[in-house]
């Protein structure tokens, strides 16, 4: 069964289309951006070829038919026909505590998908988005949602709640619902496969590092904590989402500066993390480079995004008495050799032991980088998001 992955965004659509009968061939891929706006672009990449072009999208759908006409097409294409897509996979961000595992679209689910919107505004009127596209253009193909909150669902109320007024939580859902679970349920049971170990007998720390950043603690399989909270914008420093901050700070701000709640909502989303400290700087390589070259806020920015990582790192060990593996993944994690060097110098005391000169050659491979005293066994895993909601639409549609 050949299965389209969509992961659509406020105004961008990721996706892959991955043959499943076929070790999970990744056949296409591709992503659109900027749709709304006056231009937008497209790449797809297929059969190690890629092509780029900038050309109107007004919606999503319109997204989405150009989609489907690259995938079919005679030169790029990768199908024939339309109908050899047998289903089509779609990551939801929010999924509240109404879903704690993926389901088959209907309409009660987007129904109660829109019900949800509220607790995640930015990102579930793009989903909806996506799900109603393919209605339209391939009506007659049955969708799954996969949820980024669904792995989280585990949490203790401990964990999930907030120390505000408990009336809050039963009227509105305000509480912790963490998000990028589909990625810390793959790569926390990935590194245990390396080390030829049960992910299930394991307390691992799953660190997904990129523009979006988020750290989970994952407890004998279960999720039992995690840094992003009721939205995406709590716990690490990120591309532009601040992560903890004070709410003092902000209902100052909000006085000082006679901000609107729209005003915060767009700072908060679009202005702060590496962003707003750096001056502008988002990608991690950019920043290093105006460390090296001696900017003051570059440094600040390199600094702090590696503090925050390993203040949650030590408090989840602490949350779970030990860990067994700790993980890192997303494009940082991954790849940024340089920010994972300061995260994990100095850790000993925790049973952290790294072999540096062998984590500074590891850049989009998957390894074990700690040494073989190490207490800790620490890893860089490449995550697989898209294969997860793969997996799922497979199982649910077959």
């Amino acid at each position: 069964m050949k299965i389209l992955v969509l992961n659509c965004g406020s105004s961008s659509i990721k996706y892959q289309l991955i043959d499943m009968d076929n070790n999970a061939k990744v056949m296409a891929k591709g992503l659109l951006e900027r749709i709304g706006l006056e231009m937008g672009e497209f790449t797809h990449k297929y059969n190690g070829e890629k092509h780029y072009e900038q050309l109107p999208i007004p919606t999503h759908t319109d997204g989405i038919k150009i989609v489907l006409k690259a995938l079919t097409d005679p030169k790029m294409g990768v199908i024939k026909d339309l109908k050899e897509i047998g289903a089509v996979g779609n990551r939801v961000a929010q999924g509240g505590e109404l879903f704690k595992e993926s389901c088959l679209v209907n309409d009660d689910v987007i129904e109660k998908i829109k019900g949800l919107a509220d607790l995640a505004p930015l990102h579930t009127p793009g989903n909806l988005a996506g799900i109603y596209a393919m209605r339209d253009v391939l009506p007659g193909v049955p969708q799954v949602a996969v949820f980024d909150t669904a792995f989280h669902q585990t949490l203790p109320p401990k964990a999930y709640l907030y120390g505000l007024p408990y009336e809050y939580y039963q009227k509105y859902g305000i509480r912790r619902y963490g998000f990028h679970g589909t990625s810390h349920m793959y790569v926390a049971e990935k590194a245990a496969k390396m080390v030829g170990k049960d992910w299930k007998d394991l307390k691992i720390i799953s660190c997904h590092l990129g523009s979006g950043a988020s750290i989970c603690a994952v407890d004998h399989g279960k999720s039992v904590d995690t840094s992003m909270g009721m939205t995406p914008l709590e716990g690490l420093i990120m591309g532009s989402r601040p992560g903890d901050v004070d709410p003092g700070a902000l209902t100052y701000l909000i006085e000082k500066e006679n901000m609107s709640w729209k005003d915060v909502t767009t700072m908060l989303n679009k202005k702060c993390g590496l962003v707003g400290i750096s001056g502008g700087k988002q990608d991690m390589r950019d920043i290093r480079a105006g460390r090296d070259a001696g900017d003051e806020r570059c440094t600040y920015a390199f600094d702090m995004f590696a503090y925050r990582v390993k203040k949650y790192i030590g408090a989840y060990m602490a949350a779970m008495n030990g860990c067994d593996i700790l993980l890192f993944t997303g494009g940082i994690g991954e790849n940024a050799w340089f920010m994972r060097h300061p995260i994990l110098e100095n850790m000993d005391f925790l049973g952290i032991k790294i072999d540096m000169e062998l984590n500074d050659k590891i850049s989009g491979d998957d390894a074990v980088i700690s040494t073989p005293d190490s207490k800790v066994t620490t890893i860089v895993v490449a995550t697989d998001e898209e294969f997860v909601i793969a997996s799922d639409t497979y199982r649910l549609v077959k």
